[in-house]
């Protein structure tokens, strides 16, 4: 009872509908590579030129998505979106044209990256006292979705695949619909916060051009993000077909992402910890992400000989990943005030050039040497991704903590 207190009875509402909606996304996303290859009869290689368009794609919706947020308002970005990324995904059930399904999944890339940027300003505004806490908890009830969803596309996909995104469809045009009756009202956003430079207040080009100067806020945080999803990638596009090709089923595939939403609904007690200790502020918690994900992924990189490893090596690099995710819409909603959704999906560009540029380059390495140079890459590309997150940190580490207004939120 203690969770349903800690929250206004509408934000859990919102935190129901967006756990159904990523459980049905996860049942998709993990099995692109594998129905591009065992379906449409294509190389790894091609397959991840796919999620590199798709990715591209998801670029461009989310520099649109935070550009437009408060010209056109979140309802008619986030519903509109959501509707035709349904409409998409349930035309892909009919479509066996290689180049037919790459047009379809590029539009549903873009209209994906519309909406991630919208939701969590949307959040940030809606919901202001509690966006810390709210923020996390959103990211961890996500993710018990993508275990449940995980582990129900594996099963889905050995039966149809694809019935994988007739029922991601019918998912993601719910959450639409709840939206649509749900989102009464554009909350009212902040004044700009002071994030090492001047932020601009009006919403038009001039605004965006003078916000994109004040690099210090988003550059090396946005660079760190996209080398850890270059890193990332590496499950969908080095260690799934390694896997299958050593013998192993669907199932154990999506295994790995049932123990990953285990352990961000497990760990959050060590999350706790952690902050309270070594990484008490936002951006010493993304330093403490780098370095877990580095650690994990290293590991695999030496100890990828049974599956065991892999589910330790998972263990860990999802440590990093749950300090990090929920941070990231943090520090912009604190930092930035009215200009947070401009920076999301700035920053949300940086991390689908990782999500685009990654599948290419393991699906390339993978057909021609195997996975042991997948793995390489990936270490490197998170220690590099550790390297920005440092210099992001050294820029902002003087900054003071926002004081969160306790006072009870505004009802929308």
């Amino acid at each position: 009872m203690t969770f349903y207190k800690a929250y206004p009875a509408d934000a859990l509402y919102f935190m129901a509908a967006s756990f159904m909606n990523a459980t049905g996304k996860a049942i998709l996303w993990p099995l692109t590579t594998l129905y591009v290859h065992e379906q449409l009869g294509r190389s790894y290689g091609e397959a991840g030129m796919v999620l590199l368009f798709q990715a591209l794609a998801g670029i461009l919706g989310e520099i649109v998505g935070g550009s437009l947020y408060h010209r056109l308002g979140p309802k008619t970005l986030i519903v509109g979106s959501m509707a035709l990324s349904a409409a998409g995904l349930a035309s892909v059930v009919a479509i066996d044209h290689y180049w037919t399904y790459v047009g379809v999944i590029c539009a549903y890339g873009f209209m994906n990256g519309i909406a991630i940027p919208s939701i969590n300003a949307y959040v940030g505004f809606r919901w202001k006292e509690h966006r810390r806490k709210l923020y996390n908890a959103i990211y961890v009830g996500n993710n018990t979705g993508l275990a449940i969803g995980a582990a129900a596309g594996g099963l889905i996909a050995s039966v149809s695949f694809p019935l994988t995104y007739a029922v991601t469809s019918l998912t993601t045009l719910l959450f639409a619909v709840f939206l649509f009756f749900f989102m009464k009202a554009q909350p009212v956003p902040e004044a700009p916060a002071s994030a090492g430079g001047t932020l601009a207040d009006a919403d038009d080009s001039r605004s965006h051009l003078r916000n994109l100067a004040n690099f210090r806020v988003y550059l090396f945080i946005g660079l760190g993000a996209m080398f850890y999803y270059v890193s990332f990638t590496l499950w969908s596009n080095g260690i799934a077909p390694y896997l299958t090709e050593e013998g192993y089923p669907l199932t154990m595939y999506s295994l790995l992402w049932t123990i990953n939403g285990i352990v961000i609904f497990a760990g959050q007690p060590v999350i706790a910890l952690i902050k309270h200790t070594v990484a008490k502020s936002l951006v010493s918690q993304i330093v403490a992400s780098a370095l877990c994900y580095t650690a994990g992924i290293g590991f695999i990189l030496f100890f990828h000989q049974s599956y065991a490893f892999f589910v330790v090596g998972m263990i860990i690099s999802t440590i990093g990943e749950m300090l990090l995710l929920p941070a990231i819409p943090t520090f912009f909603s604190e930092r930035t005030g009215r200009a947070a959704p401009f920076f999301m999906g700035l920053t949300g560009g940086f991390g689908n050039v990782g999500r685009m540029t990654g599948p290419t380059i393991y699906g390339n390495l993978y057909d021609r040497w195997g996975v042991t140079p997948v793995l390489l890459v990936g270490a490197c590309a998170s220690l590099i991704a550790l390297v920005f997150f440092l210099i992001h940190a050294s820029l902002h580490k003087g900054a003071e903590e926002p004081k969160v207004n306790r006072r009870r939120a505004v009802s929308y």
